[in-house]
């Protein structure tokens, strides 16, 4: 203590460890931590824990401060957060939950003083606890602002209490010894004795025998160390579920020689007794009757959740969502039936369904909101409702019928800040418990259908206006060009969100000829579809001065330039005289057109490439006149058309122009339509770029096609 009297700092230290067990103790919780902040990394640092090993406490040391979670919550908002069990804190923090799946009640609170957040506390009971009196309030109000005059009174002294680079674990009480092992040898069963950090520190003769090891060789070990036909997350989940909850639990394991045995924990405040015996016929004892419920083997179960959470994490759009959840949901939770609701204008819509009765979503789809029903219910209330049977939701709604279809139901309400807009409805075939810790479960998991959902619905509408944009941008419809058969094609590219800057264009001269303009800027924004607008209208007015094609790509280069832009754009100019049925290329760094003749062959054209425009100041661009007799055929394109992930380009590029030379026979509108389909077809998984087509044969009728 004189050291400490010697150190301000630390004897305030000293101080807030010991406010931190008084108050664990006084209202009778099993677990205490105190947080500091560390402002410059915007994280809470856990200083001290009381009731856990640090081996348990440790994932939870540093927590951000932007973390939906119970403790950055309490900072961020300064008031204590109260969360009676571990359903209320996956309905309110999902991710938390998911990574927290144990059965405590938690409180939550700023250590405020004078205005100043100076750290957390953060208290932990068995779930099954009831809600927290006024009193105990009080209590706990008094002991946070204590907790934060301390920290102050530090601070103003120039001697403020910095968190510890590792907490410190202020030890348990010491375990009770009970002189009658000779009792517990009498049991057919094995009796076994967990401390808090999970060692074995006692164990009957009868369980080791059961484990196949000497108790010598078990002592002070861990059972899942030791034992390696234990080493599973499933088993040692179990084990810290009974120390945070404090609640008996248990599961069920098999040996290397194939003989199962059930293990039941039941948990205190100075560790955990096991009981261990055979399942099958090992012992002539009946399962006694306050025997704990086997717990779930959880590490199968999270191995699916990690699937799902990463499957949601890629889906884009609403659609794709939906698909993750048919797809991985009922797997994993063993429903019959799911649905994805939500709420679109005042009515119910069925966005997703599989393994219910096909009336079932069809009754509900379309439904206004203000007609009563258990979905619209969660959607209004947010909060779930658990039918172990469907005799309630009957009775309560006679109007449904379909209610009559599944045994049992389960309405999850989708939440995100904004509120609730949708729920997830499970059905199944048999009656089901639902007990605590798998509505915890399925609640947890509805907070990360909802995020991703709301990420998808934002998804799609800016897409929408994506795509309004870009077809704002490109020719709403081409010029008709007597003697000119033109047919274009545009598919915008299905993973990404952003514009495309893929353009193409057709510019009558009149006097039989036109000019025919494929490019494509540099990635996927609304700067490049900016861009690409720029350029088609610059191009337009170039061309109409009765500028040569190299001419027009330098000004248009130019302009790049002097708009100050980062962006680079490839671009192929052809000048079509109709008449004398010839053409003028010049290429900006553009992939080149392919020209297919009458005798069912087609070359690629080698052009000059010329530089990108936007690179260089001053470049200039070389142009190439040849014959487009009646019959042939010229076909531009852009990069989204032939380029394919491990696929050479230029055989990617042949093998397009093969593609042409086969169909010779096919009319412009079906040849274009089947380019399209096979590029898209051939690209894996889908085309990650807009594809842009342009078809230009001499013809002596002259038709457009877009």
């Amino acid at each position: 203590m004189r050291e400490n009297e010697d150190d301000p700092a630390a004897e305030a230290a000293a101080r807030l460890d010991r406010l931190l067990e008084g108050i664990t103790q006084d209202v009778g919780a099993h677990i205490g931590l105190t947080y500091l902040p560390v402002p410059e990394r915007q994280v809470l640092q856990m200083t001290t824990v009381t009731g856990a090993p640090m081996k348990l406490a440790w994932p939870w040391a540093r927590l951000a401060m932007a973390a939906p979670s119970p403790v950055p919550e309490a900072v961020r908002s300064r008031s204590p957060v109260w969360l009676s069990d571990q359903q209320e804190l996956a309905r309110r923090f999902p991710r938390a939950a998911l990574a927290f799946p144990y059965s405590v009640a938690h409180y939550a609170a700023p250590l405020m003083s004078d205005g100043v957040c100076w750290g957390a506390l953060n208290v932990l009971w068995p779930g099954s606890r009831p809600p927290l009196s006024a009193a105990e309030r009080a209590r706990l109000g008094e002991a946070t602002h204590r907790m934060a005059e301390v920290l102050r009174d530090a601070a103003a002294r120039g001697r403020p209490v910095l968190p510890r680079d590792e907490p410190l674990v202020m030890e348990p009480p010491a375990p009770h010894t009970d002189p009658v092992a000779a009792l517990a040898e009498r049991f057919t069963e094995g009796l076994m004795a967990l401390d808090l950090s999970g060692r074995m520190t006692f164990l009957t003769d009868r369980a080791a025998h059961l484990l196949g090891r000497d108790r010598a060789e078990l002592l002070d070990t861990e059972p899942w160390d030791a034992l390696p036909w234990l080493n599973d997350p499933a088993y040692e989940n179990a084990f810290v579920a009974a120390l945070f909850s404090r609640q008996p639990t248990g599961f069920a394991a098999r040996r290397p020689d194939g003989v199962r045995l059930s293990f039941l924990l039941y948990p205190d405040a100075t560790g955990i007794s096991v009981r261990v015996r055979p399942e099958d016929g090992g012992s002539d004892e009946e399962p006694a009757e306050d025997a704990p419920h086997t717990v779930r083997a959880r590490a199968g179960t999270l191995f699916h959740l990690l699937h799902l959470a990463s499957a949601l994490t890629e889906a884009a759009g609403v659609s794709e969502v939906a698909e993750s959840l048919m797809d991985q949901m009922r797997p994993v939770l063993g429903a019959e039936g799911l649905a994805l609701l939500v709420e679109d204008e005042g009515r119910e819509r069925v966005v997703g369904s599989c393994g219910f009765p096909p009336e079932l979503p069809e009754h509900f789809d379309g439904q206004p909101m203000a007609t009563p029903s258990e979905g619209t219910r969660t959607m209004e209330t947010g909060v779930p409702g658990f039918h172990t049977t469907n005799a309630e939701l009957v009775r309560a709604f006679p109007q449904h019928r379909n209610y009559r279809d599944m045994a049992a139901f389960a309405f999850l309400p989708l939440t995100v800040s904004g509120g609730t807009f949708g729920c997830l409805v499970l059905g199944y075939d048999k009656p089901q418990p639902f007990p605590p810790d798998e509505r915890a479960e399925l609640t947890s998991l509805a907070g990360m259908i909802a995020q991703a959902m709301e990420r998808a619905r934002l998804y799609d509408a800016n897409a929408q206006v994506a795509r309004g944009l870009q077809d704002g941008l490109l020719p709403r419809s081409l010029p008709r060009v007597p003697g000119l058969a033109v047919v274009s094609r545009y598919r915008p590219a299905t993973r990404a969100l952003e514009v495309g800057g893929d353009f193409y264009d057709l510019i009558d001269f009149g006097k039989h000829a036109a000019a025919a303009v494929i490019g494509d800027v540099q990635g996927h924004s609304v700067q490049a579809a900016a861009l690409m607008g720029q350029i088609r209208t610059a191009m337009h007015s170039y061309a109409r001065t009765g500028a040569p094609p190299e001419e027009v790509l330098a000004r248009t280069n130019q302009l790049l330039l002097e708009l100050n832009t980062s962006l680079f754009c490839s671009c192929l100019y052809v000048h079509i005289d109709v008449p004398g049925h010839r053409v003028t290329l010049a290429s900006a760094g553009h992939l080149p057109p392919i020209l297919r003749h009458r005798a069912h062959h087609a070359e690629v054209l080698d052009l000059p490439p010329g530089l990108l425009l936007g690179v260089e100041e001053g470049a200039r661009f070389e142009s190439v006149e040849m014959p487009l007799p009646p019959g042939a055929l010229l076909a531009l394109y852009t990069d989204g058309l032939v380029e394919r992930p491990g696929t050479d380009l230029g055989l990617s590029i042949d093998l397009l122009a093969d593609q042409l030379a086969e169909s010779q026979d096919e009319s412009l509108e079906l040849l274009a339509d089947t380019i399209v389909k096979r590029a898209q077809e051939t690209t894996v998984p889908r085309n990650s770029d807009d594809i842009a087509l342009l078809l230009v044969s001499c013809d002596k009728a002259g038709r457009v096609v877009r």
